[in-house]
């Protein structure tokens, strides 16, 4: 059961919007519309970029992903989101960090997503 969010790209000036509310109107940047990003279908390595979640207790800890992501300037996580209901948790990340954040949670399903600068939106559901 993933928790959906909604994500749209500029390919002009690489902005990245997260819908908070549909209002039902178009997203403009840069004189175009905006593009509705698709969690897990870029061609890269699933292995390097699915979250992976484990909790003890109310404490999530996420890692991107089973096999190292890199973390360079020119590639790397820019982000891993929690989403839990209506709760939205989200960590930024900079080159050289480690690929992983630890958020609080509550009992029960959530969705975990991250954004890699080159190969985009994914997410994993965890119960």
């Amino acid at each position: 059961m993933t928790f959906e969010r909604s994500f749209y790209y500029c390919s002009i000036c690489k902005n990245l919007v997260e819908l908070v509310e549909d209002g039902g109107g178009e997203l403009i940047c840069c004189g175009q519309p905006m593009e509705l990003l698709t969690a897990n279908t870029t061609d890269a390595a699933t292995e390097k970029h699915l979250p992976v979640g484990e909790r003890q207790g109310n404490k999530l800890h996420v890692k991107v992903s089973s096999v190292a992501h890199p973390m360079l300037e020119a590639h790397y996580i820019q982000w891993i989101l929690v989403a839990q209901g209506a709760k939205t948790q989200r960590v930024d990340l900079e080159p050289e960090q480690a690929p992983e954040a630890d958020f609080i949670v509550d009992d029960g399903p959530l969705s975990i997503y991250e954004y890699c600068n080159l190969h985009g939106l994914w997410v994993s559901d965890s119960d």
